[in-house]
């Protein structure tokens, strides 16, 4: 790992569309079926590799209406596609979105270790609790998990899934074929977790990988899920609307890392979600900005999926001219409440009609990364350098966009020292500039073999 601070960068592939963006797949330069096309992610992958990006971040959900946007409608299973991009890269890491809400913690572990061995060492997991109130019923669940229980149950899965990862010591398979001793059976370590919301025996049948374990990345923005982050997150995947947001988010993360839950604030790697659009000038650039605000995302796209944060409430029955109805705020209780909550005040303060409150969520904003290459490699510097971030996950949505990333903005961060000119890594770890977890058994070991 190399000690000189460093911007990171991720690469978000979106396929034909998600939020706000329903129209993205008339673009003739993206497959029709590219959210399950392996070949169209491969190419994604290895045009985000070249440009020497730490990661692959793929999001994901498992609940959807007809009114999702075309990329939910239809797209592949994340861990099983990151082992696919496994094998067609070699440096770029590789995280993958995975709930705690409904998956079990033994055979998520062993899933995210088969990933982080496949890659060698390149493996990450986005924690979600899951927002979509709906999925509970592709689960057998009639109800879904209040706020509680769903950060409850993550913050004991995270700790579990680690303990999991933990179950051999790195020295535990001898494979002496002199002796015939296969292993140590003293350096495999049984579990025997009874907790709040688990049970499992262990161990887990998988060794370590190069980096330890999986990247711990989290996304959520309540109270609840900035303590997850803050505890056990090393990655952080967040959004800010201007750099003081970004500033602020990121004092507010670290400081609560540090005192609330005694870890060091470099052992946290926060890297908002962000649009770039690139152009030869910044005016051609905002033209091609208003013209994909425009074209990617029509009215009616987002009063079908405006009711999400909602637990995907249909507003298509209400009046679009009377007043917004905040009593729908009930509906998001068990969903995306936060942002729901957000929107509804927003929009009982501004005394705003349901129209005028779906218009704002498709209003065009200027966006901070759109000009030239030269104006976009220094806006990123700028986030970067006042640590209003320690990097950006850049979202792909035109392709021909996202080459120009590549191609023109990268070269000016790497010649302005602020991004790697190469790789000095093989493990995702190695690339953020996060410790190998210590084996918990072995420093054990170790620690009373000191005492002695």
């Amino acid at each position: 790992m190399t000690s000189k601070r460093q911007m990171h960068l991720g690469a978000v592939p979106y396929g034909t569309g998600g939020p706000g963006s329903h129209t993205l797949w008339l673009d003739p330069e993206i497959p029709g079926d590219a959210s399950v096309d392996i070949a169209w992610y491969v190419e994604m992958a290895r045009l985000a590799e070249r440009g020497r990006f730490d990661l692959v971040f793929i999001v994901d959900s498992q609940f959807i209406t007809p009114n999702s946007p075309p990329h939910y409608l239809n797209r592949l299973e994340p861990l099983t596609l990151l082992s696919a991009l496994a094998t067609q890269t070699e440096h770029i890491g590789l995280v993958g979105t995975a709930t705690t809400s409904f998956n079990s913690p033994f055979n998520l572990a062993r899933r995210l270790g088969s990933l982080d061995l496949i890659s060698g060492g390149r493996a990450g997991w986005n924690v979600v609790t899951t927002g979509d109130a709906g999925t509970a019923g592709n689960y057998g669940l009639d109800d879904h998990y209040d706020y509680e229980t769903r950060y409850g149950r993550a913050s004991e899965f995270i700790e579990l899934a680690q303990a999991l990862w933990d179950s051999y010591e790195d020295d535990a398979f001898v494979r002496d074929r002199t002796s015939g001793a296969f292993l140590d059976r003293g350096k495999q370590h049984r579990l025997d977790h009874d907790g709040k919301y688990f049970k499992v025996r262990g161990p887990l049948n998988l060794v370590r990988s190069a980096q330890g374990h999986p990247v711990i990345f989290q996304a959520g923005d309540s109270e609840q899920g900035r303590d997850l982050g803050a505890s056990l997150g090393e990655g952080i995947f967040t959004h800010a609307a201007d750099i003081g947001a970004g500033q602020a988010f990121c004092d507010d993360l670290k400081t609560r890392a540090r005192a609330k839950f005694g870890r060091r604030p470099d052992q946290l790697v926060i890297m908002p979600g962000i649009k770039v659009v690139v152009g030869d000038t910044d005016q051609e650039a905002r033209e091609i900005e208003a013209y994909n605000n425009d074209r990617d995302h029509t009215f009616d796209a987002a009063l079908g999926e405006f009711g999400r944060p909602f637990g995907w409430h249909d507003f298509r029955q209400y009046d679009l001219d009377a007043p917004f109805p905040a009593d729908v705020l009930a509906y998001g209780e068990r969903s995306f409440y936060t942002r729901a909550r957000a929107i509804t005040q927003q929009a009982v303060e501004n005394r705003w009609t349901l129209r005028e409150t779906v218009e704002s969520t498709r209003q065009f904003h200027r966006g901070e990364f759109v000009g030239s290459a030269q104006t976009v490699a220094a806006k990123l510097i700028e986030w970067w350098e006042a640590r209003a971030c320690d990097g950006f996950n850049i979202g792909i949505d035109h392709p021909s966009n996202f080459r120009r990333v590549v191609d023109e903005v990268v070269p000016i961060l790497q010649e302005r020292g602020a991004f790697r000119a190469d790789y000095d890594s093989t493990t995702l770890r190695g690339h953020l500039g996060l410790p190998i977890p210590a084996n918990r058994h072995t420093e054990r070991r170790e620690a009373v073999d000191e005492a002695v």
